[in-house]
């Protein structure tokens, strides 16, 4: 799932060059940067946070194969979107690219990238929902990973859940793209949506103990940290592209 969403990011990334007359080459490479970037970053993020689990075995954290099950598994989304976004800032200084322009143009990426690498969650059983009677609720598998923490008690499918959501912001921030009056502001958006979109689902997913925090007596998840920052940036970008950009004027 997750090389079917890379194939069909540059694929949209394609048209959107053609359509606005921008070199696919240099965008193609920033799709490798972001694609690359992105899942070490997520693996760096994901061990850092669980230390205790590779203490003694620090060759399993180059292992995409966890625990005998198939697939890419111990991954930290925020971590990787950190690290590529990072990484092609450097490489857009490098060639002197607009950031904000350059992140408005793969803004609409990330909603592919979300619908399809959350049903390879699902279909994996990773970042799996707490136990639920609501009438889409599902079971998993003896042998399973969810399954080794709460049985055969049905849960949330909180995968699709974030899938669903996924397509729903592509389609936000592709038509957004059509009618933005500035750069950065598709990029803005995407990271006030992310936010809330992703402290409300943490209500609905599991979390070992290393990712939830404490803090006054209300108990947090690491992510929720991270959302809150992410909208406060996404806020703090929309407020001063608005100000300081002129209107962007955006052939259609």
């Amino acid at each position: 799932m997750l090389v079917i969403s890379f194939f069909i990011g540059v694929y949209y990334i394609k048209k959107v060059c053609d359509r606005y007359d921008k070199p696919f080459e240099t965008y193609l490479n920033i799709a490798y940067i972001m694609i690359f970037g992105g899942i070490f970053g997520a693996r760096l993020t994901y061990v850092l946070l669980h230390l205790d689990e590779f203490s003694g075995h620090w060759t399993r954290t180059f292992n995409p194969f966890q625990s005998g099950y198939y697939g890419i598994a111990g991954l930290n989304l925020y971590g990787g979107v950190l690290l590529a976004i990072i990484l092609t800032y450097f490489y857009c200084r490098y060639k002197r690219l607009s950031l904000f322009e350059v992140f408005d143009d793969f803004s609409p990426t990330l909603g592919i990238g979300l619908f399809f690498t959350r049903i390879g969650c699902f279909l994996n059983g990773c970042c799996f929902g707490t136990p639920s009677d609501i009438f889409c609720a599902v079971k998993y598998p003896a042998g399973s990973i969810p399954y080794s923490v709460f049985g055969s008690q049905h849960l949330h499918p909180s995968q699709l859940y974030s899938s669903l959501y996924g397509f729903g912001l592509f389609l936000l921030l592709h038509l957004m793209m059509k009618r933005k009056k500035f750069h950065g502001q598709l990029v803005a958006l995407l990271f006030m949506v992310e936010a809330v979109f992703r402290f409300v689902i943490e209500y609905v997913r599991y979390y070992e103990d290393a990712m939830n925090l404490t803090w006054l007596g209300v108990n947090f998840t690491f992510n929720q940290v991270i959302s809150v920052f992410l909208f406060l940036l996404g806020l703090f970008i929309y407020r001063i592209q608005s100000r300081n950009t002129k209107a962007v004027t955006v052939n259609t």
